[in-house]
């Protein structure tokens, strides 16, 4: 994860770690529900121990199988990250996981995309917060911001998520509310 990717985020420095929302600010609940629906774990870490499976260390999520760790301090945008690379890699593939998921530029920028959508599915988060956490900690994207990169240079993302069904269906209303908020004839193609 320390080369350059030509779009989505490439490097995360911590800078700002005291601005950006953690998981303690918005409770292990919701991120869980939010992990299962996508066949995932959050397992709780206890404040100031290790986090089994943390590429980067100290209060970044960690990965083991289907599994995401995270402390009180996690940031959010950190959590959803790596559940966004388990969520958008094979299956296959996840039981082998362990601390590092990166396969792929396009993986990378695809984890990078749902982070932001399923940002809306969690009270107190949002797309808007996510993103200027994004970049309050570092991400680095080639248009300069995480919202340059979401809204003008992320065709690739978009692209690499919908061949996987793992895009919303926006062209229903409300298509990207939780899942637990719509209607069963609304639910897009794929869970947030």
């Amino acid at each position: 994860m320390t080369a350059p990717a030509p779009a989505g985020a490439v490097s995360t420095s911590g800078a700002g770690a005291a601005t950006v929302l953690t998981v303690g600010d918005i409770g292990f609940e919701a991120p869980a529900a939010l992990l299962a629906r996508h066949g995932l774990v959050l397992a709780p870490v206890a404040a100031g121990a290790p986090i089994p499976g943390s590429y980067w260390g100290e209060c970044e999520a960690g990965l083991v199988g289907s599994t995401v760790f995270a402390r009180p301090d996690t940031p959010v945008h950190s959590l959803l990250h790596e559940a966004c690379h388990l969520i958008v890699m094979p299956p296959e593939r996840r039981a082998a996981v362990h601390t590092d998921a990166t396969d792929s530029v396009p993986e990378e920028d695809a984890a990078c995309y749902l982070q932001i959508l399923l940002a809306d599915a969690l009270p107190g988060v949002g797309r808007d917060r996510l993103m200027a956490d994004m970049d309050a900690w570092g991400y680095s994207f080639r248009l300069g911001s995480a919202r340059a990169w979401f809204e003008h240079d992320a065709e690739d993302a978009r692209a690499f998520l919908a061949a996987r069904a793992l895009l919303p269906n926006t062209s229903l209303p409300n298509a990207l509310l939780p899942n637990a908020l719509l209607p069963n004839a609304l639910l897009p193609n794929a869970p947030l």
